[in-house]
């Protein structure tokens, strides 16, 4: 444990962020969860278009690097044009 004040407040900080990275993780995940399993073309659109705005979101905060969020949009839009 840090003895130090500024390391201790360290401390708390990356506890906070590490949870505030695992909810957005998660719900990321979940979000690609949707479109792929889509049942109907107008769900699955519309499952896109909020993947496509949480993803453009986490690379802006580097939760992901952009270019996996690039990959990920390009693989759910080819998903969702085939349904």
């Amino acid at each position: 444990m840090p003895r130090i004040r500024s390391a201790k407040k360290r401390l708390r900080q990356s506890i906070a962020a590490r949870e505030r990275n695992r909810q957005q993780r998660a719900a990321l995940r979940t979000v690609i969860k949707k479109v792929r399993g889509a049942e109907s073309a107008p769900q699955a659109a519309e499952a896109f278009h909020a993947a496509e705005s949480q993803l453009d979101r986490a690379a802006h905060k580097r939760l992901i690097h952009p270019r996996t969020a690039a990959r990920l949009k390009q693989r759910l839009a080819k998903a969702s044009k085939a349904k």
